[in-house]
């Protein structure tokens, strides 16, 4: 397997990315390369991977979809006894990191994180299929459960109590991130990837710079 891994590489020569591509707003510029990776079928391109760290600054990792972007924040949604939920009351920092490998790009956003209104929160809940509202419910997220069968029977359990309208769980809602740094990545060939941070400064304008491979 070692040697099997050593010759795994892939040959980044699908396109550039000059400083003169760039819009000046980082969102703007995500937006442009989300509908690119949703235009090229890239599968959910909404997934990405959430860093956060507790107290004692251990991260931990997990993949979940991003749900929105209003004012300037990256939305998502999560069981509030859910790892990443109690790190981020402890620690609230978190890294949003983008693969979309089939079109040779990534981007990782890094910023504060904090709550989300609760009228937010219930708007995107209701929205939600309905097997994910009850599974939502049915969820003790993080937890240690004793088996899939346990897992079914509560799900079975909250659609016999709440049928086709269930409310929001108390122990459920959304976070939002307040992008600090925004990094682009655009694979090229030999190894010079195209890389643009976007730094938030003290007068909360966007600083530019591009990053060595």
């Amino acid at each position: 397997m070692s040697d099997d891994l050593s010759q795994m590489r892939e040959d980044y020569s699908l396109g550039s990315f000059r400083r003169t591509d760039l819009d000046e707003c980082p969102l703007e510029q995500f937006s442009k390369w989300m509908n690119d990776a949703n235009s090229a079928k890239i599968i959910e391109p909404n997934a990405c991977t959430l860093v956060t760290s507790s107290i004692s600054a251990t991260p931990s990792t997990r993949s979940i979809l991003l749900k929105g972007i209003e004012n300037g924040h990256f939305l998502f949604f999560t069981n509030f006894g859910s790892r990443k939920a109690r790190e981020l009351k402890e620690n609230p920092q978190g890294v949003l990191h983008f693969p979309w490998w089939g079109i040779q790009r990534q981007v990782t956003v890094e910023g504060s994180v904090d709550l989300l209104d609760e009228e937010s929160s219930e708007e995107y809940f209701h929205s939600r299929p309905l097997e994910s509202r009850l599974g939502a419910w049915a969820s003790r997220q993080s937890e240690v459960v004793e088996s899939r069968e346990s897992l079914e029977n509560a799900f079975e359990e909250m659609a016999a109590r709440f049928g086709e309208n269930p409310p929001k769980p108390p122990f459920w809602g959304g976070f939002r991130l307040q992008p600090m740094t925004m990094e682009f990545w655009q694979g090229r060939t030999g190894r010079l990837h195209d890389r643009f941070r976007y730094s938030r400064t003290t007068e909360n304008e966007w600083k530019i710079d591009r990053l060595s491979p």
